[in-house]
């Protein structure tokens, strides 16, 4: 047989059609999935649609940690929703305060060998465990609920290799910033990162899901570590030891490029602002002065993580004029923290204790003061989406966070005295707030409470004949989904309520798009190179097919975000000459003729009737995803009997 890598064994393992060859379609059953608040209403909502009567999946997990601000009846709405469908479908219900998906997958279901499908960018954080971790649209999490299996392309494997063991003061974080200086926030596109090598084996399952965690902002499909002996030490701690298997790379599997990383050599790392991939030494930058402190997210608040930071502050105080926040990734980190003291030592410095949940990684609530220095353990930093425009915000270790609310200044951890912690050999187990779903006789008859904000599912247009459009707005590169449809407490509570959250589409980068597309009837967005990068939102989709948008042409696409456009039905192009996108403006009248025949060509030509010129783009569409385009949208096809 031919040799394997780890992530050739899993899909091996799953695939249902198609030739694991790069570049070539394939489908892959899909054990578990996993959503969230801000995602999973509009995810289960299209489940709905479907009209299937019980999920499939061996496990379904809806959590709540994104939308947990109740500043009206709203998210409250939302979240008795998720938990009456939950209920009703065959779905775990993670109760609100209980804590970040990611984290609590990782500590509690997550499985080495299996695959997981979630409606977050961050779910291949599980890949720490051995998982093949798979962040998707809602539309594809909910056809995956029912059955159906996921369709990618097949990635190409980079294998990072590591040797070598971190320094005291050196994390975890410091690794995956460390390879987003080496490949950039497009550098995984199209790839997933394998992590091995001798270096592996110094690594705990909470430091590997950091790094899988942070592989999201390469672009990368996934990352995963082999499953090993820190794996089996890690679910025996969680009472979940039956749950391990072995898993590891044949010795002479075969990779797209490797990557070596001397983990003896690294040094802090920090990425500055507005990009993860923006990424110096800790040591460079020594004369800022900070404002603001936040660790948590599902990237940096384990409790190997918080209680390392409760040992750095324990009987210091944090700087004055540094407001220094600390979120616990879940329940079980929070209450271990109290149970052992370590949280006295937080509080006593005079950090302030968040709720379990995203919180300020998602701009829900703790946004800086205006032109703030923030320092966040987080994995993005995009402009704005701290909550504060002009916000400044860098993505940090736990100990540089520390070392820098303690002095007031960006500080290299490795300038103080190296802490030691114990971890546990085993975890507090408390699922009580994990509620089952019904029986499914039970279920036949129970009510799904919906609130008067959750309106119903945006109807798409099949793409059919010829496409005659306005171009309503041409951006550069690099647009991620927080400047498509952006995030925060004033914006999230609309996620169920596509005409309202309509109104705040593309306002980061031009507040009259919305009126502008809505008035223009059939729209075409023009953009750059890795465009709709970043989160997994399929709302960035789904409001600008709400407001008429048929296409968007751009040099290059961020997987998810190409995937979302397919499944609302907007037809994504790339330019074939990148230097045609410099003659095209806003307001050109822009025809598209012949789509049917152009997507099954693989290419289209688009006349522009303002300036008299034509234009070739590329269409690299798969024929299931020509079909879905066909349908209007994958809702469309799956309700039509598409597979």
């Amino acid at each position: 047989m031919k040799a394997r890598n780890i992530a050739e064994k899993i899909i091996a393992a799953h695939l249902v059609s198609g030739t694991m060859a790069a570049g070539e379609p394939i489908a892959i059953r899909i054990d578990q999935t996993l959503t969230q608040d801000a995602t999973g209403t509009m995810a289960y909502l299209e489940f709905e649609t479907m009209g299937i009567p019980r999920v499939k999946t061996e496990l379904s997990v809806a959590y709540v940690d994104h939308n947990t601000l109740q500043c009206g009846f709203e998210n409250a709405d939302d979240h008795r929703y998720l938990q009456t469908v939950a209920a009703k479908y065959g779905v775990l219900f993670s109760r609100p305060g209980n804590g970040i998906c990611h984290q609590l997958h990782l500590e509690r279901f997550g499985k080495p060998g299996k695959t997981l499908l979630g409606s977050d960018s961050h779910t291949p954080t599980c890949g720490g465990l051995g998982m093949l971790a798979i962040g998707a649209g809602g539309m594809d999490v909910a056809v995956a609920m029912g059955g159906g299996a996921y369709h990618i392309t097949m990635p190409k494997v980079y294998k990072i290799h590591l040797t070598g063991a971190l320094r005291p003061q050196v994390s975890a974080k410091d690794v995956a910033l460390e390879i987003l200086r080496i490949l950039s926030v497009k550098g995984g596109v199209g790839a997933i990162m394998e992590w091995g090598g001798p270096g592996v084996a110094t690594l705990t399952v909470p430091e590997r899901a950091t790094i899988t965690n942070m592989g999201a902002e390469l672009g990368a499909t996934t990352s995963v570590f082999p499953s090993d002996e820190m794996t089996r030490e890690f679910l025996k701690a969680q009472n979940r030891e039956q749950d391990y298997v072995p898993l590891e790379a044949d010795a002479d599997a075969r990779y797209d490029r490797v990557i070596e990383i001397d983990l003896s050599t690294l040094k802090p790392m920090i990425a500055c602002p507005h990009s993860p991939d923006n990424v110096v030494c800790v040591d460079s930058l020594s004369h800022v002065k900070v404002d603001q402190v936040c660790v948590g997210s599902c990237t940096n608040s384990s409790l190997m993580d918080l209680l390392k930071v409760a040992a750095m502050l324990k009987g210091k105080i944090v700087a004055p004029g540094v407001s220094l926040s600390i979120s616990p990734g879940s329940r079980q980190v929070l209450t271990m923290l109290a149970d052992c003291g370590a949280l006295s030592d937080i509080l006593s410095s005079g950090a302030r204790l968040l709720e379990c949940a995203c919180g300020p990684c998602i701009g829900m609530g703790f946004s800086p003061n205006s032109g703030g220095v923030s320092l966040r353990t987080f994995n993005r930093n995009f402009l704005g989406r701290s909550g504060t425009k002009d916000g400044q915000v860098y993505l940090v270790s736990p100990e540089t966070a520390v070392a820098s609310a303690l002095s007031g200044y960006i500080t290299d951890p490795m300038t103080l005295n190296p802490v030691t912690i114990n971890m546990p050999d085993s975890y507090k187990i408390d699922d009580s707030a994990v509620l089952l779903p019904l029986a499914e006789a039970d279920a036949v008859n129970a009510e799904v409470l919906r609130g008067p904000n959750i309106k119903e599912f945006p109807k798409s247009q099949p793409v059919v004949g010829s496409l005659d459009a306005s171009l309503v707005l041409k951006v550069g590169d690099d647009i991620t989904t927080d400047h498509i449809m952006p995030a925060g407490a004033k914006i999230l509570p609309y996620r169920s309520n596509i005409p309202k959250l309509s109104q705040f589409c593309f306002e980061v980068c031009d507040p009259e798009f919305a009126q502008r597309a809505k008035e223009a009837g059939s729209g075409i967005i023009i953009g750059g190179h890795n465009y709709g990068q970043g989160s997994s939102r399929e709302h960035a989709a789904l409001v600008p097919m709400y407001l008429g948008v048929r296409c968007v042409i751009a040099k290059s696409f961020a997987r998810i975000h190409a995937a979302n456009l397919i499944n609302a039905g907007i037809l994504p192009l790339t330019f074939a000459n990148e230097t045609d996108y410099d003659g095209l403006c806003e307001n050109h009248h822009l025809v598209i003729a012949h789509v049917a025949e152009g997507m099954a060509e693989g290419k289209l030509i688009v006349k522009n009737l303002t300036t008299g010129t034509s234009f070739e783009t590329l269409c690299q569409l798969s024929e299931r995803q020509q079909k879905i385009l066909l349908a209007g949208g994958l809702l469309n096809y799956t309700k039509e009997g598409g597979q």
